[in-house]
Order: structure tokens, then sequence, then C-alpha cells
């Protein structure tokens, strides 16, 4: 307290409240009374705050380092996804011209050259078809669209492919649309 305060306060008649300081008395008093070293708030540490933010911010930068390949893989399986069907159309008609045609037209040619390109690039960017033909069902690659009865293959595997299936290295592009077995001497085919 400053003492000017000190001096109004014991100034004071006996029965009568003390007075109050006004705001700046009260501020100088709070300035001037700082009591010892002790007493005081802890200094804040801006150095081991800044240790800190420099931990963080590199731990951050590392873990976008470790992360942008898998962006640019997620980016690179967008644009394989949309050209799939594409692929499928070429083939369906690729196939329908070696039917009806004679395999050297210039047509067939030029079809073959665009699934080379195809391959090429299915081939630089990891991306491998799915051979699921006689295989067990499994419901992370294949996608079961009907039963058939087919000689030869065990029950409950796949029996028919209806639309390729793709990975994108260990990772499924596309799952593979198949029929199953199923061991019923009357059911020639059967859609779910």
């Amino acid at each position: 307290m400053s003492d000017e305060f000190r001096r109004k306060e014991a100034a004071a008649p006996v029965g009568e409240a003390p007075i109050e300081p006004v705001a700046e008395e009260a501020a100088c008093a709070r300035g001037a009374d700082k009591g010892p070293v002790s007493e005081q708030a802890p200094a804040p540490d801006y150095y081991a705050q800044l240790l800190r933010l420099k931990a963080e911010f590199e731990n951050y930068r590392k873990r976008v380092d470790r992360e942008k390949p898998e962006w640019y893989k997620l980016g690179a399986a967008g644009v394989l996804a949309k050209l799939l069907p594409l692929f499928d159309l070429l083939r369906h008609a690729h196939e329908d011209i070696k039917a009806g045609h004679a395999a050297d037209t210039p047509l067939a040619q030029g079809m073959d050259a665009i699934f080379r390109e195809y391959e090429k690039l299915f081939r630089e960017e990891g991306v491998t078809p799915m051979d699921p033909l006689g295989k067990p069902f499994d419901p992370h690659y294949h996608e079961a669209l009907g039963f058939v009865n087919r000689p030869g293959i065990a029950e409950g595997a796949v029996a028919d492919v209806l639309q390729a299936g793709f990975l994108l290295g260990d990772k499924v592009l596309r799952t593979a649309k198949v029929r199953l077995q199923k061991n019923d001497p009357d059911l020639t085919e059967v859609a779910i």
C-alpha cells in the first residue's frame, strides 16, 4: 500500500469505515508492495515453450513427408479407377472385332496398340488384374452376383468372372464381379 493510503486510513475516526483508495492509488499500492521474490507468479518459461513448439513442428514435417507418397497413390488410384470402365468397354469392343474380323485388319491392329498402351500404363502404376476363376470366394476381392453349376469347380469357388477386378499394389482397386459354384444339378444360372 502507498504511504498516502496508510495515512488516510490511520486518520479515519474509530467508528467509521476506512476510506477506500481510488483505482490509481490501488494500482500504485499493488505495484509498490510486491513483497518478496518467492511470492511472485513464476516467470513463463519461453525457452521450454520454444523447444516444444520446435519439436512439434519437426514431428509434423516428418509425418507429412511420410504421408506424401500415400496422397500421390490415392490420387493415382482415383484416376486409374475412372479409367477401368473405359478399359472394359474397349476390351469388349476388341473381343467383338476379333470375333467378326480377321486379326490383321487395321481396326484390330489399332485395338491391339491401345491395349498394349493400357498394359504399359497399368504395369508402370502397379495395377494388376485379378485371376479369381476357380479360387475360393473372398468378399474382400470378389463381389458375388449369382450362382452357377459348372463341372470341375469346388462348391463356393468362383465359377464365372463377369467383370475383371484389379489390384493397385496389394490393395483392391476394383473388386471382381463373379458368380459362385453351387453343386445343384437343377441349377444352371441364378442371379443374387
